[in-house]
């Protein structure tokens, strides 16, 4: 079964997913297509798998290493207070993982609740040229922080 997420890989291996902030070792590192939280990435397992137990245990490793390097880069760089991590798999079925960065100045009604309470329509989308600047600001941090690949 091909998915969304298929696509985004095979776009991120083209070089044509303007989102890609660079390759990791266990796939893709994008930016969000809603940036309703800015910085809001995911990150993308090359090859795809259909979830997080298709993968053998130094694959979970790394991968869920390198989603928290990319929270680490999300709190320094967006002043954000916390991340939150989500593996879900429901709408696109193939293993994907959320890295929400959350802010101190988030509303109240929304800011201890999970981020799918937020009206994903209403925030701004991925702008290449205005999120450029963060995005390469991550895919430095990855690069220093050794998680980027350079092939």
């Amino acid at each position: 079964m091909t998915t969304v997420i298929h696509d985004y890989v095979a776009a991120c291996r083209a070089g044509t997913n303007p989102r890609t902030i660079c390759r990791v070792h266990s796939g893709w590192a994008v930016m969000g297509e809603s940036q309703f939280l800015c910085g809001y990435s995911l990150i993308y397992p090359d090859p795809v798998v259909s979830d997080l137990n298709a993968l053998g245990h130094d694959e979970r490793r790394t991968l869920l290493y390198e989603a928290s390097v990319l929270g680490d880069a999300l709190l320094e760089l967006t002043g954000a207070i916390r991340c939150n991590y989500e593996i879900l798999g429901n709408l696109a079925p193939a293993l994907h993982v959320h890295v929400f960065p959350r802010f101190e100045n988030e509303p109240p009604e929304l800011a201890t609740k999970p981020v799918w309470s937020y009206d994903w329509n209403v925030g701004p989308m991925f702008d290449q040229e205005n999120d450029k600047p963060l995005q390469t600001a991550i895919a430095d941090y990855l690069r220093q922080a050794g998680i980027a690949r350079t092939d």
